[in-house]
């Protein structure tokens, strides 16, 4: 859905495997230094696969003439040649480049500074760089050499994966450049407007599978300006991992901001790879550079968020699971299935469809070999983050490249071939619903009998993907099918999904229930932990909370203590308490802000806000507290607990009795005030710590009152662009009202058309005077003009009954038995047949064919010939007596 690259291997995102080009030229015309020898590890060679189709030569002498002869580099050109003719083309271009040209061999090594050929009637691969030569499966129609090279390209080559699609007919190359840019390679496209024939490069063009588009003289100096700049960024070590990191978090909330998409938890060298791709392409060193790049051009964060929705799939990927789906899978749900039913299944990461009709198609073949009493139906939710591709996916329009992955049988019974490609049958398309979804943010669907989410974990992060797999299983019903790539599966979840088949990466849900602290509603907004996720596992026998409770308190505090939840509310009691907390009148409310004695409630509910807010221990001496026999001094301790677990988030408040400082006298005379008593002393040390605790709340209060100001802002610009969101939206229901007005206008349109068709064929049938009958393939009255009642007696009530219960005046007992044949051979019958009152008609029985050449039944047409029989008649009896004279 989300759609990205596969993840590549490196551990550090910038060391990149990139082409070795010369740094040193100017222009591709110019020649470049080669690489030291040794500076190139030979699986790292960068390989250039050229397709070209009709008007490709000239296009190939272009390109080729530009590159230097020692860019380091090797080419292979792959061409649709005439497999019964010798190929020239190793000597043609030999004319135009520098390099070695010659025709490849099975089992060629590939060497840089060279350009290998296809050879006539051949298809060919790459293997640890070596050219493999096949037989092609077909000797001549729809052939596709260039998108088998370049698949095999993209795998053997990684990120030194180089497509070039110059002039041609057709579509061929396309999914081969989708294979390479998954991988990270770069893909190049002659312009359409330069080449003779446009329909190959136009076709890897609205594909978006074209980094560059340029004419065919400047693809090379483009393309050895990126690798050399990507060499460059390669090398580059000026900024440090945290600057790196640092500048991706920036990019995801750029992206975000101005696509909606969160790009945050996707694995960093999957984005790290794209946006050094773009850096090359606009010659930018440093990605933080990059970044503010991007904050100055909003088209490029829309550049930048295409890049990174790549959808590469196609038609039955891996084709082992889709048959192991087919024949033992989806059978066995069928038959358990009661009649009627109608299974869901969604595709998140759908792309353009592919993968959506496959599964569509899979089970229509099912079905075929299910023998079931009441029908099935299966409707398929298809969702993706690209509204572009989920547009293409709608139109279910695809090149005719598809035959390489879809079998003929398929493509006849399961496809319309159109002009240039192939459409989805109507029956396939309407199992499919497309919409717009980002994984990650929306909802899921639920009650769902299959989940196929092929290839789009491999791009998230571990934690997000632990957050999606229980996501999954809630989604799905007991014992539902989830289907995964072959680079991914459900890790620790083995409780939540059974394996069906490991290869195909094949999986059943358990009917285990999933920890509320793993799922998740919605995904985005919290990511699950570690130390969360063993808590929620299953593990030693939990510890009783009054055990828990009573550990601490007789650990650090005196008895007489409470523990409270981080509102105030007292949990437990430990000692007698009495002392310091009451009972509130009224309703029993057990609340610390509610029970706290005079002169222990504003210093106790200060320390305890503060411990909440902040953590750790907060200490209050020397407090007077009123009781019902004076006044008591308490020494007032309240900690927040980390440990053990059960008891995390709580408060623990306790209370130490202090005695009283003596009050000293000198015979009776009072203490003056400026004495230096320790009970003045007390007093003041106090009145201190209560005033520094005070200014320590005003500054904390206006913290937050600073906090919530910038929040009623944030709320205040949110209301205002949720308005003009608003407006927007009423705007545009406007003009759907219109479009509207505008399709029922033209849908009355077509209902005048048709009504005007129809007066139109009654009044032509009832002018021919020609008694016409409709009938079905059961041989059933469908429908008949007014002149057939002039011999069978026809009411409107009749529609629908057999022809054969029908009384008529012909002399034609064989009526049925020669209309059945005719629908049997779907020849034509013609025979006059004569009334019983004398009259004669000629009776015309051929098939009804709809527009779209399907046989629906019988046409039945009575012509009058009462008239030329009464000639006839008369003619023969005058030549009859004109004989009988003759002999006289």
């Amino acid at each position: 859905m989300v759609k990205q690259q596969k993840q590549g291997t490196n551990r550090n995102p910038r060391k990149r495997n990139t082409a070795s080009v010369a740094s040193q030229a100017k222009s591709a015309g110019h020649a470049a230094a080669p690489l030291p020898a040794g500076g190139r590890r030979d699986d790292r060679l960068p390989i250039v696969g050229i397709g070209a189709s009709a008007g490709g030569l000239e296009a190939l002498e272009q390109f080729l003439s530009k590159v230097p002869a020692d860019s380091g580099m090797a080419f292979v050109v792959i061409q649709h040649l005439d497999p019964t003719h010798k190929g020239m083309m190793t000597a043609l271009l030999q004319r135009t480049t520098r390099m070695t040209v010659m025709q490849a061999k099975n089992r060629m090594k590939v060497r840089p500074n060279h350009v290998y050929v296809i050879p006539p009637n051949k298809d060919m691969s790459l293997l640890r760089g070596t050219l493999h030569l096949f037989a092609p499966a077909a000797p001549r129609g729809l052939r596709l050499p260039i998108d088998f090279f370049f698949r095999s390209l993209a795998d053997d080559r990684g990120e030194a994966g180089i497509g070039v699609i110059l002039s041609g007919m057709g579509s061929d190359g396309t999914l081969g450049l989708r294979a390479i840019k998954e991988k990270a390679g770069l893909t190049l496209v002659q312009a359409p407007k330069s080449a003779k024939f446009d329909g190959m490069p136009r076709s890897a063009i609205d594909a978006g599978c074209a980094d560059i588009v340029a004419s065919a003289e400047e693809l090379p100096a483009r393309m050895i300006g990126i690798l050399r700049r990507d060499s460059q960024i390669a090398r580059t070590e000026a900024q440090s991992e945290s600057q790196s990191r640092s500048s991706l978090e920036k990019i995801a909330i750029l992206i975000r901001s101005q696509t909606g998409h969160d790009f945050s938890r996707y694995k960093k060298n999957t984005i790290y790879r794209r946006v050094e791709r773009r850096m090359a392409v606009h010659q930018i060193d440093k990605i933080t550079n990059y970044v503010r790049f991007l904050r100055a051009n909003p088209n490029e964060v829309e550049l930048l968020f295409r890049e990174l929705l790549i959808g590469v799939t196609s038609f039955f990927r891996d084709p082992a699971a889709w048959t192991c789906l087919r024949t033992k899978l989806l059978p066995g749900m069928l038959k358990g299935s009661r009649a009627g039913r109608v299974l869901r299944a969604w595709v998140p990461g759908c792309s353009t469809g592919e993968e959506a009709y496959s599964l569509a198609i899979v089970f229509r073949e099912a079905l075929e070999q299910v023998t079931h009493t009441g029908r099935i139906s299966l409707q398929i939710f298809a969702t993706d983050i690209d509204q572009t591709a989920v547009e293409k996916a709608r139109q279910g329009f695809y090149p005719s490249n598809i035959a390489a992955d879809v079998s003929p049988e398929r493509l006849d019974k399961f496809f319309v071939t159109e002009e240039n490609g192939y459409r989805v049958g109507k029956e396939i398309r309407e199992m499919v619903v497309f919409a717009t979804q980002d994984l990650i943010m929306d909802p899921p669907f639920t009650k769902l009998d299959i989940l196929s989410c092929r290839n789009l974990l491999i791009y998230l992060t571990p934690e997000l993907q632990k957050t999606l797999l229980p996501l999954f299983h809630y989604s799905l019903n007991a014992g539902g099918i989830l289907l995964l790539g072959n680079a991914e599966t459900v890790g620790g979840f083995t409780d939540l999904f059974n394996v069906l088949d490991g290869k195909s990466r094949l999986y059943r849900t358990t009917g285990a229930a999933v920890h509320r602290g793993v799922l998740e509603f919605p995904t985005w907004n919290r990511p699950v932990e570690p130390d969360e996720l063993e808590a929620a596992a299953p593990s030693e026998p939990p510890i009783s909370f009054q055990t828990s409770a009573d550990q601490v308190l007789l650990r650090l505090y005196s008895p007489a203590a409470v523990l409270v939840n981080d509102r105030g509310d007292v949990v437990y009691v430990n000692g007698h308490t009495g002392k310091y907390l009451e009972p509130a009148a009224g309703k029993a409310n057990w609340n610390i802000y509610a029970m706290a004695r005079e002169g222990l409630r504003e210093r106790l509910i200060g320390a305890f806000e503060k411990v909440v807010r902040r953590g750790g221990k907060a200490s209050v001496p020397g407090l007077k507290v009123g009781t019902s026999g004076g006044e008591r001094t308490v020494d007032l301790t309240v900690e927040a607990i980390m440990e053990p677990v059960p008891l995390r988030g709580m408060v623990v408040i306790a209370f130490h009795d202090v005695a009283p400082p003596m009050s000293r006298s000198h015979k009776g005379r009072k203490v003056l005030r400026g004495a230096s008593t320790p009970a003045l002393e007390m007093e003041v040390y106090r009145l201190r710590e209560e005033l520094r605790g005070t200014r320590e709340e005003m500054d904390a209060s206006q913290e937050e009152l600073k906090s919530a100001n910038e929040e009623l802002q944030s709320a205040n610009e949110e209301l205002q662009s949720t308005n003009e969101e608003l407006t927007t939206s009423k705007e545009e229901m406007q003009s759907l009202n219109e479009e509207l007005q505008t399709v029922n206008a033209e849908l009355q349109s077509k209902i005048d058309d048709v009504s005007r068709t129809s007066s139109d064929m009654k009044n032509l049938l009832d002018s021919t005077e020609i008694a016409t009958v409709f009938l079905d393939n059961a041989l059933n009255i469908r429908r008949f003009t007014p002149s057939m009642t002039r011999f069978i007696k026809l009411i409107p009530g009749d529609v629908g009954r057999p022809l054969a219960d029908i009384v008529s005046d012909l002399e034609y007992p064989q009526l049925v038995d020669d209309a059945r044949e005719v629908l049997r051979t779907l020849a034509f019958s013609e025979k006059q047949v004569p009334c019983r009152d004398s009259r004669w008609y000629t009776v015309r029985i051929m098939p009804y064919r709809t527009a779209g050449n399907v046989i629906d039944g019988l046409v039945i047409t009575f012509t009058d010939i009462t008239k030329i029989k009464i000639l006839e008649e008369t003619l023969v009896g005058v030549k009859q007596g004109a004989g009988s004279q003759a002999r006289e």
